[in-house]
């Protein structure tokens, strides 16, 4: 982890040493070592690509409650700005994963009911854009792109994907600057904020951050092993 980045500024960079356990847990995942070795079941990679789809159509909705918490024009900016992301941008991994799976993007996109994790997942994020703050929202956003963040610049550095690895295209992205910086910024919120605040909120602030952690992990698993609701 580069402490010096921006990205692990204050109690950013706080909140991440505490969730190290967390984070080396995902990374060891079943499914993102699939990723590195590029041996991921086409029924693994579309449950996946299905149930992320919708979970960043819900992602967008949160963007939107937190520019309606935001009082400084830059954090309008930039939350507006992480909703055209995901709106033109963020479909590039998945597709790599849709033709991987000898899918279509416009298939898998088609709307599909959340499996119970992703369903859990969405519902926390919902939750605290409801009931929160500012910076106890960003907390609970940030382990999305930091998470993916790390995992495409470790398996960067340690796979070194060629043009033969077939998920060359999703490590780049998400190693790339562009998700760096999109980290960044949410490091200098995080730190800003809980500098202004005081100690109840920046315990809410990392139970928000762990919880959303902890969902990142087990939304792999529910990729992994294709989960669904029961009946």
């Amino acid at each position: 982890m580069e402490q010096e980045h921006r990205a692990y500024l204050g109690y950013a960079g706080e909140l991440r040493r505490r969730a190290e356990p967390l984070f080396e847990s995902i990374y060891q995942h079943p499914f993102v070592q699939g990723i590195a070795r590029g041996e991921l079941t086409s029924e693994q990679l579309a449950h996946y690509v299905r149930q992320d789809f919708q979970y960043l159509t819900v992602f967008c909705q949160v963007y939107g409650l937190a520019i309606a918490k935001s009082r400084r024009r830059e954090d309008i900016a930039f939350f507006n700005g992480q909703i055209g992301f995901i709106l033109d941008s963020e479909h590039h991994p998945h597709n790599n994963f849709a033709r991987v799976a000898g899918c279509s993007l416009e298939e898998l996109a088609r709307d599909a009911e959340l499996a119970p994790t992703a369903h859990s997942y969405t519902r926390h994020m919902l939750y605290v854009a409801h009931s929160g703050t500012l910076g106890e929202l960003l907390c609970a956003l940030y382990p999305c792109p930091l998470t993916y963040w790390e995992i495409g610049r470790r398996l960067q550095a340690e796979v070194a994907p060629d043009a033969s690895h077939p998920f060359k295209e999703w490590i780049e992205f998400y190693a790339s600057p562009t998700v760096g910086d999109i980290c960044g910024e949410f490091g200098e919120r995080i730190a800003r904020w809980a500098e202004g605040t005081g100690e109840e909120e920046r315990a809410r602030m990392a139970e928000y951050f762990l919880t959303s952690c902890r969902m990142e992990y087990m939304f792999w698993d529910m990729a992994y092993k294709l989960e669904r609701w029961p009946i």
